[in-house]
């Protein structure tokens, strides 16, 4: 099959064990980003199987409907970026690991590692020092203070055991069905969200971006923040209530925030508000941006493309399409 693989920025992917997987087919790996849609279709006009990193590159209908030869998109977790029905519609077979049951520890680390940066203002105090200036504040521990987890998933409890660990008590906001596992893990459980906004010191957003949770965080919510409190998003910017993060910011509740993820990405404009902002500290998505992690998707992503050249697709997202797929 004729295989393209979008947005592998450092050239990563062919370095990896699994690209060993897709010896036997023509594989062109793009490392530049590209959304214009005739230049898209210009560039994947003889593809077959389309690999896609993450929502890197939105795949729209006006898209699909120029590249008369593609079989199968292959990706791992959600699809917001694609146009299913579009898929389904045009024969195309979408095959995407849900992972529920796979933590993703990367993301898990580099949240941590932005409660730390923030809460120590790591990034500011050493730009600091590298300009000539010996301290420049005074940052907050971590020990005894609350830490609130916004859904309670396979992340979200990752990053629990992490506060745990560094002497926090985990406050947990969640479905019901989540809660019953925090409760079981030990953790307190907040009355209500309003509550839960209003008590915790650092609060880590760990949800799904779906119809139901986006701006499920509202201007309210954040006004209830402690002036000193931390906003942490690693999961995706349209759980907060658009251009509510900077207000609040600015009206000093929450006190700071640490994000890896941005309504539109990817982000190249220095002059953004969260980018100008003292208190912020920014990740450019990189949350699951690393070679272990990598490996694991990418072993999934191309075990899709194997099973569907063998005649035998799995983790298709659109069952209704086997009817009329292409091939």
């Amino acid at each position: 099959m004729k295989i393209a693989i979008l947005d592998d920025y450092f050239d990563t992917l062919r370095t990896l064990p699994c690209f060993a997987k897709l010896a036997s087919h023509d594989v062109t790996v793009f490392n530049d980003h590209l959304q214009d849609t005739d230049a898209l279709a210009e560039r994947l006009k003889e593809t077959e199987a389309l690999v896609l990193i993450r929502e890197r590159t939105r795949i729209h209908a006006a898209l699909l409907e120029k590249l008369p030869k593609l079989k199968l998109i292959s990706q791992r977790s959600v699809y917001p970026h694609i146009d299913i029905d579009a898929c389904t519609r045009l024969g195309i077979v979408v095959s995407s690991n849900m992972h529920a049951g796979t933590p993703s520890y990367a993301a898990a680390e580099l949240t941590w590692g932005l409660v730390l940066a923030a809460m120590r203002q790591i990034p500011q105090q050493a730009a600091a020092l590298k300009a000539g200036v010996w301290q420049i504040g005074v940052g907050h521990t971590l020990r005894d203070k609350t830490l609130g987890i916004f859904g309670y998933g396979r992340i979200g409890s990752v990053v629990a055991g992490y506060g745990r660990a560094f002497g926090m008590t985990v406050l947990v906001w969640a479905r019901e069905p989540s809660l019953a596992q925090a409760r079981a893990d030990g953790h307190q459980i907040a009355g209500s969200k309003e509550e839960f906004f209003a008590q915790s010191d650092v609060l880590s957003l760990h949800m799904r971006l779906v119809d139901a949770t986006c701006g499920i965080v509202t201007r309210s919510d954040l006004a209830r923040m402690k002036p000193g409190a931390l906003l942490v998003n690693t999961s995706r910017a349209g759980l907060i209530e658009p251009g509510a993060l900077v207000e609040a910011l600015r009206a000093g509740r929450p006190g700071m925030a640490a994000i890896d993820v941005f309504d539109a990405e990817p982000l190249r404009d220095p002059s953004d508000p969260l980018l100008k902002m003292d208190n912020v500290v920014a990740t450019p998505h990189i949350g699951y941006v690393s070679r272990d992690e990598y490996e694991l998707q990418f072993s999934e992503i191309f075990d899709q493309i194997v099973a569907y050249a063998a005649g035998e697709p799995i983790n298709v997202v659109n069952p209704a399409v086997t009817s009329h797929a292409r091939r």
